[in-house]
């Protein structure tokens, strides 16, 4: 593990938009991989793989960290990646869109705030990555639920 990590940290400074585009598609899929067994218990016969690599084509293209725009954003994509009509997903916007960004806002500024205060510098962006896993998953099953 912790060559694993020291090459992580290498290929960080060499090539840091590389990694963190690469860090954040993983996040994603690892995220709805989790949603699926975990929170919705689909077991592995009835895994979405095709909607694991849609999770994880919107962390590669996309996630950046402007939360109200990218939850929007994200909720709309995902909506339209699933197969909804512009009217279905206007209406699964704006319901899932305000308890989207209220649960953003209870956990990622604590986060930070932790993050920045306590957390030595070399160990931010795993704590960050941790709590993605997280958040992703619930992203997921907020995007996918019917």
């Amino acid at each position: 593990m912790a060559t694993f990590w020291r090459t992580y940290q290498r290929l960080m400074v060499q090539h840091p938009w590389k990694v963190q585009i690469i860090t954040a598609g993983t996040l994603m899929g690892a995220g709805d991989v989790i949603s699926q067994q975990v929170i919705e218990r689909r077991g592995l016969s009835g895994h979405s793989g095709w909607r694991t690599l849609k999770m994880m084509s919107i962390g590669f293209c996309f996630v950046v960290g402007f939360a109200p725009c990218f939850l929007a954003c994200f909720l709309t994509l995902a909506g339209t990646l699933n197969g909804l009509s512009l009217q279905e997903n206007w209406s699964k916007l704006k319901e899932d869109y305000p308890d989207a960004l209220i649960t953003n806002y209870y956990i990622w500024p604590a986060v930070q705030v932790a993050n920045f205060y306590f957390i030595p510098l070399n160990y931010r962006l795993p704590v960050v990555q941790c709590v993605a896993i997280i958040w992703n998953s619930y992203l997921s099953w907020k995007a996918n639920k019917l």
